[in-house]
């Protein structure tokens, strides 16, 4: 039995491959394998837990376990490739993977192996997964909660103004705008304003559920009110509603409407005039 993990260990610690061979019973020429493997590979001390025997073979030899149980090989270079293109997710590159191996007869791993080992490929690699957010390909849009106030410079009358906001999740870019009411008008004309500030239209909008927008979302149907259905045909866009209560799904705007919240709203002490055109 091979030792992977604890001859990484004791080269980690600087000990000579003779007295990684006598620790632990594989040949210096075994050894050796390992260690410049390990070192092509990016595969370093400290080693994560999970990281035993039987993965750190399967990272440095995967033609070894993969034959032995007759599954299909990962193609790690061509699923991260694939992540980069619009629209790819994890999930369509596990459903043409299992199509793939049951055309060569080969057993495939399970999304959640799938996802498990390309995890730990990226983190070795790439530093990093690939991130599944899209230059483009999302705008996250919602209402601020909290609500700022126009002076008028005759009266000094002080008028609600409802912030709108839109965020680009992939480079965290965001739109404010402030109207003086939060009906489908001023819905529908922030959407056009955001596309205009930002240079074009994204492929997907994501929105909260408000009456504004979204007649009725239920786990089976989603009913658009509308103009704003007529406003995404326009623009070739979908309309994607956050589940309900569900605030990770548009978590981008979320954090932007924190910080208008925080440094534009809050900002009680400092007075601006706006010009009407």
């Amino acid at each position: 039995m091979i030792h992977y993990r604890k001859i990484l260990e004791l080269h980690d610690e600087g000990i000579s491959l003779r007295g990684i061979s006598a620790s632990t019973g594989n040949s210096r020429q075994k050894v050796k394998e390992v260690i410049d493997l390990a070192v092509q590979k990016g595969l370093t001390c400290p080693l994560d837990e999970e990281m035993g025997d039987k993965w750190i073979e399967e990272f440095l030899f995967p033609e070894k376990s993969i034959e032995a149980s007759g599954r299909q090989p990962l193609d790690f270079e061509y699923i991260h490739k694939e992540l980069a293109k619009p629209n790819v997710t994890l999930s369509l590159l596990h459903y043409e993977y299992e199509a793939e191996s049951r055309a060569n007869n080969k057993i495939p791993y399970s999304y959640r192996s799938f996802v498990r080992h390309y995890s730990f490929y990226a983190q070795k690699y790439k530093a990093t997964l690939r991130i599944r957010r899209k230059p483009g390909e999302i705008m996250e849009v919602d209402w601020a909660g909290s609500t700022a106030f126009i002076i008028d410079r005759d009266t000094g009358e002080k008028i609600k103004a409802y912030i709108f906001v839109a965020t680009l999740p992939c480079s965290q870019f965001s739109y404010a705008e402030a109207t003086l009411s939060m009906d489908l008008h001023s819905w529908i004309g922030a959407h056009i304003n955001a596309y205009e500030y930002f240079g074009g239209a994204t492929q997907i909008v994501v929105s909260d559920n408000l009456k504004t927008g979204v007649t009725k979302h239920t786990s089976r149907e989603v009913v658009l009110n509308p103009t704003y259905k007529e406003m995404a045909n326009h623009y070739n866009t979908i309309v994607m509603p956050a589940r309900v209560r569900s605030p990770k799904d548009k978590a981008s705007v979320e954090g932007s409407v924190g910080v208008i919240s925080t440094w534009i709203i809050a900002l009680k002490n400092r007075l601006c005039y706006i010009r009407f055109c």
